[in-house]
């Protein structure tokens, strides 16, 4: 009986409900494309395609904030679009549901209309392990997109960025794990896991695992103006003046700090 107790809230835990609590911030997220694409375009987005989607949590966000908004969302995993359906599409007033679609489907494959704005958030593009791989998809968006579109992307490094380590963070009810487990300097794959800790001292271990390619700024804004992007921009995190942690604030930069740990934006515009 006690290993039953022990195992109860592992045992009953949702791994996408953990990952959208744990991992995404859709508002804030949804906010910089707002603000970003007001400064850059005189005029309003209407279409987002959200490649990579899981859930679509984040396409469902950009539909509650405008009825002249409508996404598209395009993932591999049948199984992780079906749980978007039935836990964030749902979610949805009717209205708002017939505003978005969701594709199973390859995003190198696959042809829908022209958008405004399309993302690739939480480094799901660095699942492209070769230069010539993450090419071809790059020149994917660029053909996707209307002659004044923007592709958002987010990218990460520092220098423990390449490191094999664990870290830990508290969210509400339960820790969140990132393990490093492995990197090979080689050719910059690494193996990645999240894994769950709960009260009862429970876990859900490798609740989700990449295996990945540690792509470099540089390396991403040379591919995407190879692809034919006009402009590409960081915009970097400023720092609290008080704490000295970043501030959320992300800004058109030149130079970022060496930081162990950073995220960044990037912005290319076709």
């Amino acid at each position: 009986m006690a290993v039953l107790k022990r195992n109860r809230l592992a045992a009953k835990a949702d791994r996408h409900h953990l990952y959208q609590e744990s991992v995404q911030d859709t508002e804030s997220e949804i906010d910089f494309v707002e603000h970003t694409w007001s400064e850059l375009r005189g005029r309003p987005a209407e279409f987002l395609r959200e490649d990579f989607c899981g859930t679509a949590n984040t396409a469902c966000e950009w539909i509650r904030r405008d009825p002249q908004h409508y996404a598209i969302g395009i993932d591999l995993d049948g199984e992780v679009l079906q749980w978007g359906r039935l836990n964030n599409l749902a979610q949805l007033d009717p209205e708002q549901q017939s505003r978005i679609r969701l594709l199973q489907e390859n995003v190198l494959d696959a042809e829908p209309e022209l958008a405004d704005i399309v993302l690739a958030m939480n480094f799901s593009y660095y699942l492209f392990l070769s230069r010539e791989d993450l090419l071809e998809y790059f020149r994917c968006v660029y053909d996707g997109l209307v002659d004044d579109g923007v592709f958002f992307l987010d990218a990460y490094g520092g220098y423990d960025a390449p490191r094999e380590i664990e870290e830990e963070r508290e969210c509400d009810g339960f820790t969140y794990i990132w393990e490093q487990a492995s990197f090979n300097p080689i050719d910059s794959t690494m193996t990645c896991h999240i894994h769950f800790e709960f009260a009862d001292r429970s876990r859900l271990d490798r609740a989700f695992s990449y295996y990945w390619r540690l792509w470099t700024l540089p390396e991403i804004r040379e591919l995407l103006t190879e692809a034919g992007f006009g402009t590409v921009t960081v915009y970097w995190e400023g720092t609290d003046g008080d704490t000295n942690e970043g501030d959320g604030i992300y800004s058109p930069s030149e130079s970022g700090d060496a930081d162990p740990g950073w995220v960044c934006y990037v912005v290319a515009q076709r």
